[in-house]
């Protein structure tokens, strides 16, 4: 059976123009909005997920830096 791992993240949010809004500032660039509170949660679980799911495929890594994996 598969582990279940959470990981605990902060987020920033906000409301503009009618929408809510979020970012989380530890995954660089993950941004997204939701319709609601609510929404808005569903999104940035979604946008963490896929951002560290990318980041779990990038190839070119610099070559004095390393790859690494962690459980949270």
């Amino acid at each position: 059976m598969g582990e279940n791992i959470f990981m605990q993240i902060k987020a920033i949010i906000w409301q503009e123009d009618g929408a809510w809004c979020g970012s989380i500032p530890a995954l660089k660039g993950c941004h997204t909005w939701g319709d609601s509170y609510e929404h808005l949660l569903e999104m940035l679980r979604e946008a963490a997920l896929a951002w560290l799911e990318v980041a779990n495929e990038i190839q070119d890594i610099e070559a004095d830096k390393q790859l690494i994996e962690l459980s949270l």
